[in-house]
């Protein structure tokens, strides 16, 4: 499927221990099976892998005991499938173990023009906007916005 706009997502996790901590061991058992689970999901476009491990658990953008995962992908469906659908809803189901509640926002939704990638910094901001309430620039699986229409330059 090829879109003039994909999906940016943006997710911040407040841990209940270090990762290094026995109570986080399959969350971090799990990281690399996910990740893989999310490169080789249809629709699946890129991810912030930016640490020594392949992952985002280093990256820590908003406060140190808070990590944060970024992703882009083609549509909501294909996130949402990926999100609820597959091994990763297993993961999700158990987050309370590992992380504590953060607020107001821990994740959001934003259109990115297909072929760009976002930042860690355009992650932040968004999620600092959505917790003022969804709009088509920062938004949820809750509230949803069709991409931008494309229009055309006279």
């Amino acid at each position: 499927m090829t879109t003039a706009f994909h999906l940016a997502q943006f997710n911040a996790a407040r841990l209940r221990a270090p990762l290094t901590d026995p109570t986080m061991a399959g969350f971090v058992a799990g990281l690399d099976t996910i990740n893989a689970l999310a490169d080789a999901s249809p629709g699946f476009v890129w991810r912030l892998a930016e640490g020594p491990d392949g992952d985002a658990t280093t990256v820590r953008p908003l406060d140190p005991d808070v990590i944060v995962t970024m992703s882009v992908w083609e549509s909501i469906e294909a996130l949402r499938a990926f999100s609820y659908q597959s091994t990763h809803l297993d993961y999700l189901r158990r987050r309370r173990e590992w992380f504590r509640p953060i607020a107001p926002a821990s994740l959001v939704l934003w259109w990115i023009p297909a072929g760009r990638l976002p930042t860690v910094e355009q992650g932040c901001e968004r999620l600092a906007r959505v917790a003022a309430g969804p709009s088509p620039e920062a938004f949820t699986f809750r509230q949803t916005y069709p991409a931008p229409e494309l229009t055309a330059r006279t």
